[in-house]
């Protein structure tokens, strides 16, 4: 357990899963730096801080995230931010000897319509969701750059692709939050003020697939452990496996909240997708597969909003 590890962006929902798993399995050296404590945009400090710690294993969490409306809005610094960060930390690692290095992917990376379950084959087979696409060619560079680092230099770079998180250190904000979240105060807010509705967009018949983020973690730090690049491929799908429908995830979140009112489907606000689900079957074939389900995940995600933003 003498490794020096960096987990890139460990204040965030992914990166804070990754080091309470590593920490959960005796590691105890890290190399952390906040945001304001390092820069991952600057090379120059980039390189100054892999020169003083030579971490031997590399988490790359860290990105620049938000919603459909600041992805449309600022789709330059979407783009530009994202592939200083990765193009840094793997110069970088390269230069410094890491000795294995994990770039974690986003679901965006996937065609729209991708067919469902969607495989890992499917990456690059026809066009991208315009609103995300930046965000989306950023990591898709960042898996191809781990590919072209292992085909070139024989390093032991692994992509890995999660479907949509939830869990504890999740992103609350009222309009960048993602929908568990978001659900999880909306419906909060509404019980503390007694509201008697709450409204939710669309048919609520869309089915999504989430993982809780120390799922994600257990999985990242498996394969880390136990798998090389060659082993895995280009890249690989991280997901629970499982889908349910958007009205059934609702009435979780209202269940596990203790909402008593009533939800009222607004059918004028669209559906999206009908589907988006991960195919999961390699990475359950390399002997992993998520343990938390759904319900169980909603409560500890809940107690943490109220530990962070109070009852």
């Amino acid at each position: 357990m003498e490794k020096k590890i960096f987990v890139a962006g460990h204040k965030g929902l992914v990166g804070g899963a990754i080091l309470r798993e590593l920490q959960k399995k005796g590691y105890k050296n890290f190399a952390l730096r906040t945001h304001s404590e390092l820069d991952l945009t600057d090379s120059k400090a980039v390189d100054e801080f892999f020169s003083k710690e030579k971490p031997d294993w590399v988490f790359l969490a860290a990105a620049k995230v938000g919603g459909i409306y600041a992805n449309n809005t600022y789709p330059v610094d979407f783009l530009l931010e994202n592939l200083k960060i990765q193009n840094n930390i793997f110069e970088s690692s390269f230069k410094y000897n890491v000795k294995k290095f994990m770039f974690l992917g986003s679901s965006c990376i996937y065609p729209k319509n991708a067919p469902q379950p969607i495989k890992e084959e499917y990456l690059l087979s026809s066009k991208l969701e315009p609103t995300n696409e930046p965000y989306a060619l950023a990591k898709i560079c960042g898996i191809k750059l781990a590919n072209a680092y292992n085909r070139q230099y024989s390093t032991n770079y692994i992509s890995v692709m999660p479907c949509n998180l939830y869990g504890i250190g999740d992103n609350y904000h009222p309009e960048n939050a993602h929908v568990v979240p978001m659900l999880i105060r909306r419906f909060h807010e509404a019980k503390i003020r007694g509201d008697k509705t709450v409204t939710a967009w669309g048919t609520g018949t869309p089915l999504r697939e989430f993982l809780f983020s120390d799922d994600l973690a257990s999985a990242c730090v498996y394969l880390m452990e136990n798998k090389n690049a060659d082993e895995i491929g280009e890249f690989i799908n991280i997901g629970s496996g499982k889908e349910k429908s958007i009205k059934e995830i609702v009435e979780l979140v209202k269940k596990t909240v203790g909402f008593e009112g009533e939800v009222v489907w607004d059918t004028t606000k669209p559906d999206g997708t009908p589907r988006k689900l991960m195919d999961v079957s390699r990475i359950n074939s390399l002997g992993w597969s998520s343990k938390v389900e759904l319900e169980e995940g909603l409560k500890i995600a809940y107690a943490d909003f109220l530990a962070r933003y109070g009852a």
